[in-house]
């Protein structure tokens, strides 16, 4: 054994520096195993896929050999929230623990950062939206006069959705670089000095393959010099680099350029080119080319993707491109006849001609290997050509310099080679490993799916399943998730809940997606146990609830992926191609791990107790059921709604007064 492993499972063992650090430390032989499979693949510089169950303590699995092997790093996660989380709590409880010097710090993208000189910018043009826009910035500008780091995530109570902070943060399109005139102030430059000169480096996904499509993040410099690489949340992967790993033109990025551009204009070189007019030719095109791809549809609710062939053959669609790409390039004529007189006129007539490009781009042919579709939205249509997934991204960057990459997440697959995400990773010669949950899953959770209950595709199910919701929640008191596969449905549940629990005289509230930010949204549940959450895909990963307040999930129907979705479309027929079975290779893989990701949300504890009801009669009575309930942690399964019923009286019966 290495001393890198001997100093992991000393780190581990009872009365070792993790139990001296917290009292309430738990030796698991899990997380044991996973902490001597992560230094093993530190030592030999190897790839390494390991799935965690709930409960296997798996961020400290990974940190604890990353941190004692003394070796440059960089963690990866799926959300910004999770990087505060390990910054500004797992890393310095386990860097004080163990007492190593380790140098951390924490690098975000360019929007999560407060740009001083587009704050002055949206101060001095005058062109914030509404009254609440004006709050918003005056508590930016309040806030700016203090902070450090520049990260907005400091600023309480700033939603995320607001329409300034396009306006205070830069992107690359619009950064100035060197020429910015508070370059030296700049708190991303700041950001990425200190992640340079750190030991261990905190990132996100979203970031890790932007900068890897754009060299823009930093990362790309930082990348070579680490030696251990660590993706948390891995199963998220590979939908974040197909989304920074292709190309987009989007109608809001035109029309964003066409206000940046006027704003500039109007305060640095009044009077010198027809601004107003340059802006709105630009303007009025990015709003063509949105009503071309909206096309017959004429009303947009919701977001969704149409089928590239839907609408690129329509001469109004070609023409409405051509517009655009006309419309920027004279643009970029007249910022160059001014760019002399500031560096904005400079950087705005790149980013003209790089719309203009996009444009010309989406007129032809999409590069082999790749997919197209059309992202539409009340708001804005998105072109977007992208890879079929991150296999020969990834692969190119594990080929370039020899490291660990550490690979891990609580559901990668429901095979022994974690095929799901093995494949679409081109990590097929990794070393694997499988660790389930230390919990009692058999004494502390039950499943049930009824099997006298409308289809999914029947239209008196979503009245059904929130029926059946109904009668559960009334038996708890509340404490209950719906998690539905669909908007649509997410909408029509919550509806009928409401009217269920009106006609009853329930004082059960229904909170629903949607109507409040996510965060506000999990906190009124928490605060309020006689409640029913309804939430959709954002809601069925990342949630953690344990204790009381959640003692039932309930799942509308089995979570496919939708066969009309253009990049579902394309790697179905790649898996055709290949003389494989796409149902059986894709779809119920896919459906297992949404799966496993859902019921994750029941049990987070050694002593909570739940159910999980999953209203698809497809998942008792077709052949492939039986491979959706074994991806699931053993359960006890209830065969009738009374059993159900009567294991949830025992839950409320136990369960603390509120």
């Amino acid at each position: 054994m290495s001393l890198l492993r001997e100093h992991v499972a000393q780190a581990f063992a009872p009365g070792g520096p993790l139990s001296e650090a917290d009292e309430r430390y738990v030796e698991r032989d899990v997380q044991q195993r996973m902490a001597d499979a992560v230094a093993e693949a530190i030592d030999e510089r190897k790839a390494l896929v390991a799935e965690a169950g709930t409960g296997v303590g798996k961020t400290f699995a990974y940190l604890v050999p990353t941190l004692l092997s003394g070796k440059r790093a960089l963690v990866s996660t799926a959300t910004k929230s999770l990087q505060d989380q390990l910054f500004l709590r797992d890393l310095p409880r386990l860097r004080d623990a163990l007492q190593l010097p380790v140098s951390l710090a924490l690098l975000k993208g360019r929007a999560s950062y407060l740009c001083l000189h587009r704050m002055k910018q949206a101060h001095q043009s005058a062109q914030l939206p509404d009254r609440w826009a004006v709050r918003t910035l005056a508590k930016i500008e309040a806030w700016a006069q203090g902070t450090q780091s520049g990260d907005l995530a400091e600023l309480d109570g700033l939603d995320e959705r607001s329409s300034v902070i396009p306006l205070v943060t830069s992107s690359r399109e619009n950064c100035l670089g060197s020429e910015c005139p508070d370059y030296r102030q700049c708190h991303v430059m700041r950001a990425r000095r200190e992640a340079m000169a750190a030991d261990l480096v905190v990132v996100n996904h979203h970031l890790f393959f932007a900068d890897m499509a754009l060299r823009d993040s930093g990362v790309a410099e930082l990348l070579p010099s680490v030696e251990v690489a660590v993706f948390d949340e891995a199963h998220q992967l590979g939908e974040a680099g197909v989304q920074f790993l292709g190309v987009t033109l989007g109608s809001a990025q035109v029309i964003d350029f066409a206000r940046d551009m006027l704003a500039a204009g109007l305060q640095l070189a009044r009077g010198l080119m027809p601004w107003q007019d340059l802006s709105t030719a630009c303007d009025r095109a990015a709003r063509e080319l949105r009503l071309a791809a909206v096309g017959p549809l004429r009303e947009v609710r919701g977001s969704f993707k149409l089928r590239w062939d839907e609408r690129s053959t329509r001469a109004d669609f070609q023409e409405s491109l051509g517009a655009v790409a006309q419309a920027c390039l004279a643009a970029a004529e007249a910022l160059d006849t001014v760019d002399e007189l500031a560096p904005d006129f400079t950087k705005l007539a790149e980013r003209a001609r790089q719309l203009a490009s996009g444009a010309e781009r989406f007129r032809h042919d999409a590069v082999p290997g790749h997919v197209r579709w059309i992202d539409l939205s009340p708001h804005q249509a998105r072109m977007v050509e992208s890879p079929l997934d991150i296999r020969e991204a990834l692969r190119e960057q594990m080929d370039a310099a020899p490291k660990a990459w550490i690979f891990t997440s609580a559901t990668l697959g429901d095979d022994e080679r974690l095929s799901w995400f093995t494949e679409s990773a081109g990590l097929d010669d990794a070393t694997v490993l499988r660790v389930g949950s230390p919990f009692d899953y058999a004494a502390h959770a039950r499943l049930y799916v009824p099997t006298r209950f409308p289809k999914p595709n029947e239209a008196s199910h979503p009245a059904e399943v929130a029926a059946l919701a109904a009668r559960f929640a009334r038996a708890l008191g509340g404490r209950t998730f719906v998690l539905t596969t669909t908007l649509r449905a997410l909408q029509a549940i919550g509806d009928r809940l409401r009217a269920l629990f009106e006609a009853e005289g329930d004082a059960i509230q229904v909170l629903q997606q949607g109507d409040v930010p996510k965060r506000q949204l999990l906190q009124q549940f928490l605060n309020q146990p006689r409640s029913v959450l309804v939430g959709s895909q954002s809601f069925w990963e990342g949630i953690d609830v344990p204790g009381e307040a959640l003692q039932c999930v309930l799942i509308d129907k089995l979570p496919f992926p939708p066969p009309n979705d253009p990049l579902v479309e394309a790697r179905v027929k790649r898996l055709e191609s290949e003389g494989r079975n796409p149902f059986a290779d894709y779809f119920i893989a896919e459906a297992a791990v949404s799966l496993k990701q859902g019921a994750g949300r029941l049990i987070r504890s050694e002593t909570d107790r739940g159910l999980l009801v999953v209203c698809d009669p497809r998942m008792a009575g077709m052949n492939y059921g039986r491979r959706l309930r074994d991806a699931l942690p053993p359960m006890t399964r209830v065969m009738s709604e009374a059993e159900a019923l009567a294991w949830l009286d025992d839950l409320s019966a136990a369960a603390l007064p509120f």
